[in-house]
């Protein structure tokens, strides 16, 4: 297994301004829900930042998502090792894999794969 790149989420009501603002640090928007935005770096494009008003389609808002190149495997491990799944694994209809779970601090990863 391993980490393709790790993003952190950041709850909040102002993507427009969030999106102007880190435009200022270089980063550009590679996507835009409406209720979620990813802004990346031309330069490095794993390094991002999500901001999210909510999360759609889940039960809670993830404070970090860690892409894997294998979802299905890490999420084995996690439910194996006892820790609490917030939400089961699934597909999305935007084209990824994910589950959340609770890691020790008690933060909410989002683990995600695309297909």
């Amino acid at each position: 297994m391993s980490v393709r790149r790790v993003v952190p989420d950041i709850r909040s009501e102002a993507l427009d301004e969030s999106r102007d603002f880190y435009g200022l640090l270089g980063f550009e928007e590679v996507m835009h829900q409406g209720w979620v935005m990813t802004l990346a770096s031309p330069a490095n494009p794993t390094a991002q930042v999500t901001f999210l008003t909510e999360d759609r389609t889940a039960p809670v808002t993830p404070d970090l998502s860690v892409e894997v190149d294998d979802v299905d495997a890490v999420y084995a491990a996690v439910a194996g090792s006892g820790a609490e799944i917030v939400r089961e694994l699934r597909d999305e209809e935007w084209g990824v894999r994910r589950f959340f779970v609770r890691d020790p601090n008690g933060r909410v990863v989002n683990v995600l794969g695309h297909r």
